[in-house]
């Protein structure tokens, strides 16, 4: 593992999750929901109401406040999640959370059980520690391949992803073609800040993982998501032994 892990311990409290609520920044909340609730409205009639639009809910604060814009507005969007079997308990907590506010039952892919085994077999309970390809082959197993069952068929998918997230992200746009599973890719937070997402997840009494609050601003697997101190990059508690230019699971990755 990457000797250069950050070993400060965060302080007690996230002030990052909870925001001083300003005239200007309940402004800004208020017209960048409108204009990401308006794209949702515009993809809708593009692509079809019954289930030809998808909304890939990971959970995130980000994932969160699309949830909110989709099922708060009765939108013919599908939602689904898709579930490693190494999720922190915090996210499964949210998953009924989830349920019971907007009374809605979640659409949940699960990996292939004979190759979650196989992986394990072969290369160990915790092989993705061990180098960059081995934890790319685990989330290839438990996410790339649920994935691709999710998207069959669709026309579209909506995604929580924003630029400032990572180095990765940088420029990401309102919508781009996903060349590698055949369909328009929608990301309406791309140009939110973090700030931006938590105020409205504040202003809306929006349900989020409880995490976030122990300073797990992005989170994933349970082995492979750690707190992060103040001043580190959001991201930086993901896969946090390896470099910043390889921190994407698959998921979201270009064709070069």
């Amino acid at each position: 593992m990457n000797a250069s892990v950050s070993l400060l311990r965060p302080p007690p409290g996230n002030p990052a999750t909870r925001p001083e609520l300003s005239d200007a920044l309940r402004a800004t909340v208020g017209a960048k929901a409108a204009a990401a609730l308006a794209l949702l409205r515009e993809s809708v009639a593009e692509f079809g109401t019954a289930g030809e639009l998808t909304f890939a809910n990971s959970f995130g604060a980000e994932d969160m406040v699309l949830t909110d814009l989709i099922l708060s507005n009765a939108l013919p969007i599908e939602v689904f999640s898709l579930d490693t079997g190494r999720l922190p308990a915090e996210t499964y907590t949210l998953m009924g959370e989830v349920e019971q506010r907007y009374g809605t039952r979640l659409k949940v892919f699960f990996p292939d059980s004979a190759s979650v085994e196989n992986f394990v077999r072969s290369h160990g309970i915790n092989a993705f520690y061990d180098s960059i390809e081995l934890r790319k082959g685990c989330c290839g197993v438990r996410k790339m391949e649920p994935l691709r069952r999710a998207l069959a068929g669709k026309k579209a998918w909506i995604t929580g992803l924003r630029a400032a997230q990572s180095v990765t992200r940088s420029g990401l746009p309102l919508r781009e073609f996903d060349q590698g599973n055949g369909l328009e890719k929608l990301n309406p937070l791309s140009d939110w800040s973090e700030t931006e997402v938590w105020a409205y997840i504040r202003i809306n009494e929006v349900p989020y993982n409880a995490l976030h609050d122990q300073f797990y601003p992005s989170i994933g697997c349970a082995p492979c998501t750690r707190a992060i101190a103040l001043g580190e990059d959001v991201r930086a508690g993901r896969w946090w032994w390896e470099d910043p230019e390889t921190k994407e699971c698959g998921l979201h990755a270009k064709k070069g």
